[in-house]
């Protein structure tokens, strides 16, 4: 069963809760005026704050008690990371290391001073999203895991194949068919790190959303 988190976007920038230090004010304004992916179709503003959201859900998560594993530092840090992960993203297949290096310039950019000091621990999680995978889960800490499963969860949503399948066709400039024929073996591949997303998206899910993949590429052949 899913976790549910209450909170809406403004609820989760403003801190409502008082989960993490301060708020994310200045950062959500930099994004929405800056960033020049936002109308992408998939590596859009609808994923980059489902990632912000999943990231903020993992961190009311590990505040349960029993676990406090991130400190409210660690948190900003995390949702920061989670909000430049793919700024100025051009939405091109390949050449993620090139990607990353336009989110961490943006980052570095608009970088308040209060978050200057700890801009080397967000650059660490922001890399740990450059897909193909070049640093070892083993070796990431837990926020950087946390974005790495936040990062890959939206192939589970309910708007799959609106937001993963046709979204990923219009950018990489090909047929929906042939990315929902990638689907399967993604969804085989996928391994959640944290115990918070192996939670949240139990195995479960996943075979239903291979099962679902399989059937649908059927019905259209």
């Amino acid at each position: 069963m899913q976790m549910t988190i209450r909170g809406s976007l403004p609820q989760i920038i403003r801190n409502d809760a008082d989960l993490y230090e301060g708020n994310l004010a200045a950062y959500f304004k930099a994004v929405f005026d800056n960033a020049q992916n936002l109308s992408k179709f998939y590596h859009g503003f609808r994923h980059m704050f489902h990632v912000v959201w999943l990231c903020y859900c993992a961190c009311a998560f590990y505040q349960r008690p029993g676990f406090n594993q991130l400190n409210r530092r660690q948190m900003r840090n995390l949702l920061i990371a989670a909000m430049f992960h793919d700024f100025n993203h051009p939405g091109m297949m390949g050449d993620d290391d090139l990607n990353i290096e336009r989110a961490i310039r943006g980052l570095q950019k608009y970088i308040l001073p209060e978050d200057a000091p700890f801009l080397a621990e967000i650059v660490l999680i922001i890399r740990a999203t450059q897909y193909p995978y070049v640093v070892p889960s083993e070796e990431l800490e837990l926020s950087a895991l946390i974005i790495r499963d936040a990062d890959m969860a939206q192939a589970l949503g309910q708007a799959w194949i609106q937001q993963v399948v046709i979204g990923l066709a219009a950018e990489w400039a090909k047929e929906p068919i042939e990315v929902l024929k990638m689907q399967p073996g993604f969804l085989k591949g996928l391994d959640f790190h944290t115990s918070w997303a192996r939670q949240m998206f139990p195995q479960k899910d996943v075979d239903d959303k291979i099962a679902e993949s399989n059937e649908l590429i059927q019905l259209l052949e």
